[in-house]
């Protein structure tokens, strides 16, 4: 059975690439598919070292079926590298696993995303699945639905990839227009409604909150985890988009999740629990991360 391929997204942080590429590639399954790594270009004079540093890094790779490096020559920033990048994968074979560039996976992270992908692949309810479960105080079920889409270890197939919007302002509109706006920012707890209107002026490069309301607007859900498959160490100051914080730091499991498990509809439990979480991280956690974004694009 061909393995969905990996996409992984990279700028100036060799270190944390390293990282990244290196529990990848301790699941058992790396060495059976293939990794393509998209390297952007810098964006100012003082990124070209760190850079550099990254494609070299690149050259040395190994612990996949293939690597595949592709170096843009412009800097495309975070959204449309992604969305560039997704594209390109889903045209070529049907569906991707993506991270970005701080993210250390479980051992089971690809087997869970492969779970995910045969079980869900023609179930129009899906959009994507999920590896990573926000530090909620709640405990939750081994697997579980919500409505809406997320952004760090996902995976996705091309019938739901296409109906990806990139236009936020018409997002916003149909939002408002089907009364929705709650359900999209979780009673108003997540930000998101802030995040979209800062998107839609150009004050933040976010592609995650668009794929977030596309999943909402078409009434579809994302499968998540009960405990994180991978933690971000990027909330470290070292990114453009999250800055310097503890409050993503999840509990993390190195034991096979068992996909299949839950119904695919919503569970109110994860979603209260999820409200609880933002609520607690409030006041200043999601402006910080518009600031970072906002930094990102030199605004």
């Amino acid at each position: 059975m061909s393995l969905a391929p990996v996409a992984v997204f990279a700028y100036n942080r060799p270190d944390h690439l390293r990282r990244t590429l290196e529990s990848l590639a301790r699941n058992p399954s790396a060495r059976e598919r293939t990794a393509t790594i998209y390297a952007d270009a810098p964006r100012a004079a003082k990124d070209e070292e760190a850079v550099a540093k990254v494609r070299d890094y690149l050259k040395t790779v190994s612990g996949f079926r293939e690597v595949r490096v592709v170096e843009r020559e412009e800097n495309f920033g975070l959204a449309r590298s992604i969305v560039t990048g997704v594209s390109e994968t889903i045209e070529e074979r049907g569906e991707v696993i993506v991270l970005e560039d701080d993210m250390v996976v479980s051992p089971h992270f690809l087997e869970y995303m492969d779970d995910a992908l045969r079980r869900y692949a023609d179930d129009e309810r899906v959009i994507s699945a999920h590896g990573y479960v926000y530090p909620v105080r709640r405990r939750l079920p081994e697997t579980f639905f919500l409505r809406g889409a997320d952004c760090w270890g996902w995976a996705t197939w091309r019938r739901a990839w296409a109906k990806f919007e990139p236009d936020g302002e018409a997002l916003l509109r149909r939002l408002v227009e089907r009364d929705l706006v709650a359900v999209f920012d979780y009673d108003g707890e997540a930000g998101y409604m802030k995040m979209l209107r800062r998107q839609i002026n150009g004050e933040v490069d976010s592609w995650a909150v668009r794929w977030h309301a596309v999943a909402v607007l078409e009434n579809m859900l994302t499968l998540y985890p009960g405990t994180s498959l991978l933690r971000n160490i990027g909330a470290d100051g070292s990114g453009r988009h999250v800055g310097r914080t503890s409050r993503f730091e999840a509990e993390t499991t190195d034991r096979r999740i068992e996909v299949g498990t839950a119904p695919a509809e919503e569970s109110a439990e994860a979603r209260a629990a999820f409200k609880e979480y933002f609520r607690s991280a409030k006041p200043g956690l999601f402006d910080r991360l518009a600031t970072a974004a906002k930094r990102a694009l030199g605004k």
